[in-house]
């Protein structure tokens, strides 16, 4: 009974994956096709020596954050071909910002990390030019920013302008370290304690710079912070909004972006003056908010929950494989498929899955709790840290960067490799 039963659910997902193989097969047919009569293009990357990939981990800074939205790419052609007035620029682009998201006002930073350390310079600084010139020497000013919920790999950015740290882990320890050196407090908090921190922040008269990087979609949230009370908030621009890689957003308060304003390029002197957006980068990144302002994120995420839908059958036709697909609530919100086999009766575990299928033709990056990004000296120590670590490692695919028929490419050689670890482990 038992083997009758195992061989109708392995019957039973073919059946499954029969639409998905027959449309791979027809894909087989046209690109040989096509290399038949020499349809090629050449390659930018590939020239140099540098190999693309087919992007399954998502939207990371180190693999070029995402790919601009087609409004995005025209707005960037079209800035590119007259000279402006920076300044005038800036203003202009606050100003829509603020139409846009129910803020005061808002800027385009170079990355959220930009941000970070633009509003740092505008609470400690603000539009004094003294000051501005004196920093990152903070001596005589307000100089104390406050990390609530603990440290960051990106808090470089606050430090790098002459901030110093002060770690408050709850919201109890905040109301203690708040004191008259106190320039900003920090935070990622996104959920009711946020409303109890800026409780705080208020009555003690100290801004609050809430970082989203990973916020869009849903655009939403370019609007629920503003109503929210923070003083200052800010996203990437490279990240799901889909607007230039180097660019970031800084919204908020309307003195507060003015002195973060004063406090960037182009003015000469100021500290974060390196810290440089072009006018293509504004121009590009206020196309990617509008166009959000029209996407159905309801459809995308059907399309989004097809493609992984679409890999989880072809992977299941391995016995003993499992998958399942959920939408994170804690950023990065798309549909992401976890694909679980025992690493023990495969032979097989998810770093070795992970390198065989960074070594395939195409390249193919997976999301895992690996990221050779981070420098290996920092260790946050904080609760997400620790309960990351109480779980196993995972292979993840991230549906948002697949592009049209990437699926089925991951989906074929994710299952190989499966399939082949456990014929060589004797299954």
């Amino acid at each position: 009974m038992t083997s009758l039963t195992t061989h109708r659910r392995s019957f039973i997902k073919w059946l499954a994956a029969a639409p998905v193989l027959a449309t791979i097969a027809g894909r087989e047919l046209s690109n040989k096709l096509s290399a038949a009569v020499g349809k090629s293009t050449a390659n930018v990357y590939e020239r140099i020596g540098v190999r693309p990939f087919i992007n399954a981990r998502g939207t990371w800074t180190y693999l070029s954050g995402s790919l601009e939205l087609p409004e995005v790419r025209t707005a960037m052609e079209a800035a590119s071909q007259q000279f402006v007035d920076m300044f005038e620029l800036q203003r202009a682009a606050g100003k829509r910002l603020a139409e846009l998201s129910g803020a005061e006002s808002g800027m385009v930073t170079s990355g959220a990390a930009g941000a970070m350390a633009a509003a740092t310079a505008a609470c400690i600084a603000g539009k004094d030019q003294p000051n501005i010139w004196q920093l990152p020497d903070t001596s005589g000013l307000k100089n104390e920013v406050i990390m609530l919920g603990g440290r960051s790999p990106f808090d470089s950015a606050i430090r790098l302008v002459g901030a110093k740290l002060v770690i408050a882990p709850s919201s109890a320890e905040l109301s203690r370290a708040v004191t008259d050196k106190t320039a900003m407090v920090y935070t990622t908090w996104r959920d009711e304690r946020l409303g109890q921190a800026l409780a705080i922040t208020e009555k003690a008269g100290v801004p609050l710079l809430l970082d989203d990087a990973a916020g869009i979609p849903p655009i939403e949230n370019l609007s629920r912070y503003a109503k929210a009370g923070a003083d200052l908030y800010c996203f990437s621009g490279g990240k799901g909004l889909r607007g230039p890689q180097c660019s970031g957003l800084l919204l908020g308060r309307k003195d507060l972006i003015e002195a973060a304003l004063a406090n960037c390029s182009p003015w000469e002197g100021a500290v974060c003056r390196a810290m440089k957006v072009g006018k293509e980068e504004i121009i590009g990144l206020l196309a990617a908010v509008e166009a959000w302002s029209r996407i159905d994120l309801s459809k995308l995420n059907d399309e989004w929950a097809k493609r992984v839908g679409r890999i989880a059958k072809l992977v299941e036709i391995v016995p003993g494989v499992t998958s399942d697909i959920k939408i994170p609530t804690d950023g990065n919100s798309y549909p992401t498929l976890t694909v679980h086999w025992d690493e023990k009766q495969f032979g097989l575990t998810v770093e070795e899955c992970d390198r065989q299928l960074r070594a395939s033709n195409p390249r193919i990056e997976v999301l895992t709790s690996s990221n050779p990004s981070l420098l290996s000296v920092i260790h946050e120590g904080g609760p997400k840290e620790q309960a990351l670590a109480r779980h196993a490692n995972q292979l993840q695919i991230v549906s948002m960067t697949l592009q049209e028929g990437e699926d089925l490419l991951v989906g074929q050689r994710l299952r190989d490799i499966l399939r082949n670890a456990r014929k060589n482990a004797g299954r």
